[in-house]
This record gives structure tokens, sequence and C-alpha cells, in this order.
């Protein structure tokens, strides 16, 4: 099928699922676009590279289809001193040149197989994060891919990321990079003894350490944390549904009789170094930041609300329906782990926003950070729909704007800090927005001290950039280090 010649809006039909039709309708041109139309001015100081991932398939999927099953592209906007270049790129990886090869998909998505089955290959997309290691960007996927190594300016696909070679099944969506020391900590998980490694990998990009970590299953964790001087690793009570597994099928079930664990190891340590620490039962997706207080680990995530039955129990069974969906209900939370004593602790931060996708300061990654930036979530569907800044000190929300809750789509949104900033919060956030009233798209540049002023610059894309998943902010210095 030629999707080019189909409705825009719905390029493979409306057989495949609401989820490639309208925001998250794929586009199939690659683009380079400079000289864009901009309302208001784009800041001077404000220099660097904002990427985003997200799944847009090239070619009609077999069965049903969910976001997790669309062909990277990556999406950026490079600022150089006042002026802005769009560009966006599938990223070319193994699954996607097979099938440029053969004209039609051989794979199956997660809906429809299992990682590991041969007769319905489950295809790695590398469509869920991106992030900026050793002078270059890195996209991987959520369920424990193969990253690949993009130029962050060209978004040429570079190579596949050798240092997984280790053994393990690859690297989750959700590494975390030390710019103080260069090195990327991440982890990888499956469905065998023991479950989950752990690795890290020096800024040179090489392997320098990696550790199985026994966990009581097999789990289905998201996200990790990183301090100064620890990686947080999650033992969260979501996993794939026995029944299902053995049939092929991907299920996921949420057990509330098991707490949420964090499981707190050096840098570099042993597994018997591990220390694990138990909170109530929840699943997290996203992590804001992580840091150390004297002898505690402090961690900032966004903590998805199990759904409740009526007489106020946790609801197992909707919980899982809902995090399979991507149906998002999550707080700001605080959790507390003291390596000393033992002693924990976790409070919410703010209950009365649903929020999700955060952003802080990177340069600040595993230390304290006061400032982060998320995105309203709608709890229907995958959808963000307004910016936030939250003080995650006391919870308080500092600002927010919304070009309008009911027809906006928001992108993960990534402070950007201004040359030589004065604070923490001196700089500014980029978010690409679609307005699907007005069927306009734009890049929106808020300035980080006062965004319910709104955009300070409106940049008008002439392509929409379909809904899609995590963003980062590569910095001047770090695309200097890949041509050094």
């Amino acid at each position: 099928m030629n999707a080019r010649l189909n409705d825009p809006d719905a390029p493979f039909g409306d057989s495949h699922g609401p989820l490639l039709t309208g925001a998250f309708a794929p586009v199939f041109e690659e683009l380079v676009l400079d000289a864009l139309p901009v309302d208001g001015e784009i800041p001077a100081d404000l220099n660097g590279v904002y990427l985003r991932n997200g799944p847009n398939p090239r070619l009609e999927p077999n069965g049903n289809y969910h976001p997790f099953d669309g062909d990277g592209m990556i999406h950026a906007a490079h600022f150089d001193r006042g002026r802005v270049t769009y560009r966006n790129k599938w990223v070319r990886t193994d699954a996607m040149l097979e099938e440029t090869r053969a004209g039609a998909s051989p794979f199956w998505g997660i809906m429809g197989t299992l990682k590991g089955r041969s007769d319905r290959r489950l295809k790695d997309t590398a469509n869920t994060d991106v992030i900026a290691h050793g002078g270059q960007a890195v996209a991987s996927w959520y369920m424990a891919g193969t990253p690949y190594v993009i130029d962050p300016i060209t978004l040429e696909t570079v190579r596949k990321a050798d240092y997984i070679r280790a053994p393990g099944n690859g690297f989750s969506a959700h590494p975390k990079v030390d710019e103080h020391t260069g090195e990327l900590c991440y982890f990888d998980y499956g469905h065998e003894h023991p479950y989950m490694w752990y690795g890290v990998v020096d800024a040179t990009g090489t392997l320098v350490h990696h550790v199985p970590v026994e966990l009581p299953g097999a789990r289905l964790p998201h996200d990790m944390a990183i301090t100064e001087h620890y990686s947080i690793l999650h033992d969260l009570p979501l996993f794939n549904d026995e029944e299902a597994y053995r049939a092929g099928r991907h299920k996921i079930r949420f057990d509330s009789r098991l707490p949420a664990r964090f499981g707190v190891i050096p840098r570099r340590g042993q597994p018997s170094a591990i220390r694990w620490f138990e909170f109530s039962p929840c699943f997290l997706y996203h992590v804001v930041n992580a840091w150390e207080e004297g002898d505690e680990v402090v961690m900032v995530a966004c903590r998805y609300m199990p759904a409740r039955t009526p007489d106020g129990r946790i609801d197992d069974t909707r919980t899982a329906h809902m995090i399979a969906h991507l149906m998002m209900d999550a707080r700001l939370w605080r959790y507390r782990m003291n390596l000393k004593t033992g002693a924990t602790h976790e409070e919410c931060l703010n209950a009365g926003h649903n929020v999700e996708f955060p952003s802080y300061d990177s340069r600040r990654t595993g230390r304290r950070t006061r400032w982060a930036y998320l995105v309203d979530h709608d709890p229907d569907m995958l959808r963000w729909t307004g910016v936030r800044k939250f003080d995650t000190d006391s919870g308080e929300c500092t600002g927010a704007w919304s070009d309008g809750h009911a027809h906006c789509w928001y992108s993960e949104p990534w402070f950007a800090p201004a040359d030589n900033p004065r604070s923490e919060d001196h700089g500014y956030v980029v978010s690409f927005v679609w307005n699907a009233r007005e069927r306009t798209q734009q890049l929106q540049v808020f300035d980080a001290l006062q965004i319910s002023r709104g955009p300070l610059a409106r940049v008008h894309l002439p392509q929409r950039v379909p809904a899609g998943f995590h963003a980062c902010w590569v910095k001047p210095g770090q695309i200097r280090a890949r041509r050094d």
C-alpha cells in the first residue's frame, strides 16, 4: 500500500485502531527547513538542539497497532544564534532496512507477538527515547532493544551502539547520562533469570561495568535514576501474564500485593552491594531526577496512581489495563531512602495535577534540582495538553501554559539553559505543539522563568510532528565533542 496517496489523517485507514490516525498519523517526508516564519523572536542566547523521538511507521502494520511498534523518527530543532533549522529523519534500524528491502513488513507488534518469537518476529523500533552521550545522540526502545547512535545535527544513523555486546538482552529506553563524568548508566531486562542487568558506559562509548541484578521474577520496569555515586533500579509489581506469555502473547498484570522496590547500587557496584527499599505498590513510567542528601538518596518521579475499587482497594485489573493503553494518571512524588538506617519515606508533592514526561536541567542529572518541567496528561488517551513548571521542594506549580487543553498536543518539553545562565532555571523550555482545531504545527519556545506568559517564539512548520514520546536537549559543548 502506498500510504502517501491516502488520507494524511489516516494513511493506513482506520482498521489498525485510532493511534494511527489524526495527531498520531505518520508523515512520510524527511525535511530540512530553515527560514521558517516566526511569531515573536528566537532568543540569541538559546543555542543547541532539541531532539524528539517517536513512532512513525513507514509501512502498514500487521495486526493491531500500538505506538511502541512504529518506526522511530527523530524530529529536531537546531537553534544557532537566533536562527532555527528543523529536520526529521527515520532511525535506520536493522528492522526498517529489512522492511525497505522487502517492500512489506515481516514484523508484528507487541499486541500480536512476544520478544524472541521466530514465527512472528517482534520489531525493535528505537522509537522511545533519545539522549545525548559522547558527542552523539542515542535512540532507544522501551523493551530493552538495540540502541542506535544518531548524529544530533544531520540525524543520520551512524551505527548500532556496540557497547551492548555484553550478556543481556539489550538496552532499555531510559538510560541516564552523568554530564559531569560523561558516563551513561543503563539497565536491560528479560523473562529469564536473573531478569535484569545493569551497565555503565564511559564517555568514549566503552562498556566498563556490567552485572546481573536478581529480581524475584520477571518484571516490566521502564525507567531508572542515578545520583552522584549510585544508580537506582526499579522492581515494580508489573509483569507479563504467564498464561498469555506461554501462548505467545503480550498481556500485562499488576499485583498490588507486592511492594514497589527500589534498588540502590554504587555506580560501579557488584550485585551484593544493592540495597533494596520497599514502598507502596505502584508503577513508575518516568523519574524526574535523583540526588543524595547526607545519608539519604532522594528520587522525584511521576507515580502512576493505581485505579481503585468503589471501596478504596487497588483495582489490579483496571490498573494493568490503564498502563497497557498508556492512560496515565500520575502525580509528582518524592521518595527518600536512608542508606544508613534503612528508613524510607514517600510523599505526594502535588495532588492536583496529572503530569508526566518530566524534564529538568540535564547538566544536574544525579545532583539536586529544584525545578522540573512537565506536561498535563489527558487521562483518557495518549495526549499532553499543556506545559507546567514545578518546584520539587514544595510541589508548587509555579507556571503553566496551554494553547487549548481540548485540542492541542504538546511534546515532551525540555529545558535549554541560556548561554551563561545566572540560575538553575535561567533558560528556555522548548516543545512541538500540534493544534488539531486550527490544523497548525508550531515549535514553541518559553522563558523558563515565566512560562505563564506564553511562548516567546512560535516557529511555524509546514508539516505536522506526529504525537510521540521522549525528547532531550543537546548543548553546544556536547555537539562540539563529537567533532573534536
